[in-house]
């Protein structure tokens, strides 16, 4: 049975790109016999890019009115894909599209529903090089999605991964920690990756700082999304206790005649820990109200479910309880046929 695959690309401002990187992707889809569709989604170009887009077939045009962002662009691709299979990459040729065939191969071969490409051998700027390096790291450590490189937008996955998560800010980076919070299994393959040759990067202070704080909102939601009174209840407590401490410190300060007027401190810090902590714990309970109202509304859940297998039971001529309905039906065929 043939393979169908989506590709996904996110476009902006690649008008000089966006010719070959078509051509380049027709040669691989026809070469391995996909069927297949291609969605290039235009994120508010200003150049002829989308002039160019529209001379190319066979493909699947998405026009932004404005620039909203790679992720959003990446979120309307997937949301309008058709097909089981959905490869994403980037509209600036440093992707191959060449690595797809064997990214499918391995997400069928080890029964996975996520394949992300690792760009072991970069070939960017020193300095876009060292900002990556220092945002994997960071990743890993707040994130622990097991990838070495998930900034590479060249990823193979499984349409049903996307069935109620919506992509917003810069988190197209980290949908492999999204996803694998959802109890999807991520793997990882070496790619290649290419120059630029032709265009201008997009990427630039600004998005490396989205990306930490969404980064940190992952990190939340990996953690805490489903009990957040779990983290900032824990906190409050904490403060609580310290609060109690210095009520204790102020409280033997008194008893030992020490004038309060000189030790204002600590009964100001144990109305000021107090306070904190009953305020971090009320926000605790509200936002577990709020999380499981959230949960009620939308079609996202706290979990994921992979398959249902439902087992009945054998017809038993002794009359357990399996050929209860076979015996009724016995009886039944008999009655009607004496009458």
């Amino acid at each position: 049975m043939a393979i169908q695959v989506s590709v996904v690309v996110p476009v902006y401002n690649e008008e000089e790109n966006v010719e070959e990187l078509h051509r380049e992707i027709l040669d691989v889809c026809r070469r391995n016999q996909y069927i297949f569709e291609i969605l290039f989604v235009d994120d508010g170009s200003s150049d002829q890019t989308v002039a160019r887009c529209k001379t190319l077939k066979p493909l699947k045009l998405i026009c932004f009115r404005k620039n909203f962002g790679q992720t959003a662009a990446m979120d309307a691709g997937i949301k309008a894909a058709q097909y089981d299979i959905i490869a994403t990459m980037d509209g600036d040729r440093q992707n191959d599209p060449e690595d797809i065939p064997q990214m499918i191969s391995y997400l069928k071969e080890h029964d996975l529903d996520v394949v992300s490409g690792w760009r072991k051998s970069r070939k960017d700027t020193f300095m876009k090089r060292f900002t990556s390096r220092g945002a994997n790291v960071l990743r890993h450590v707040i994130v622990h999605d097991g990838i070495h490189d998930s900034g590479c937008s060249l990823k193979v996955y499984r349409k049903e991964c996307f069935q109620g998560i919506n992509l917003y800010g810069e988190q197209h980076r980290f949908i492999p920690a999204i996803l694998e919070v959802k109890g999807f299994k991520v793997g990882e393959v070496v790619v290649n990756h290419r120059p630029r040759i032709c265009g201008k990067t997009k990427y630039n202070w600004k998005r490396t700082v989205k990306g930490f704080v969404d980064m940190l909102s992952v990190w939340f939601w990996n953690k805490y999304a489903s009990r957040p009174l779990h983290l900032l209840g824990g906190v409050g407590l904490g403060f609580l206790t310290v609060g109690f401490l210095c009520g204790l410190w102020a409280v033997v300060l008194f008893l030992s005649g020490a004038k309060m007027s000189n030790n204002i401190f600590p009964p100001l810090l144990t109305i000021f820990f107090v306070i904190i902590g009953l305020l971090l714990f009320v926000f605790g309970l509200m936002s577990e109200v709020m999380m499981k109202t959230y949960y009620g509304l939308h079609a996202d859940s706290p979990y994921s479910i992979k398959d249902v297998v439902v087992t009945e039971e054998e017809e038993h001529p002794l009359g357990v309880p399996g050929c209860l309905k076979s015996i009724d039906e016995k009886k039944r065929n008999q009655e009607e046929t004496e009458g």
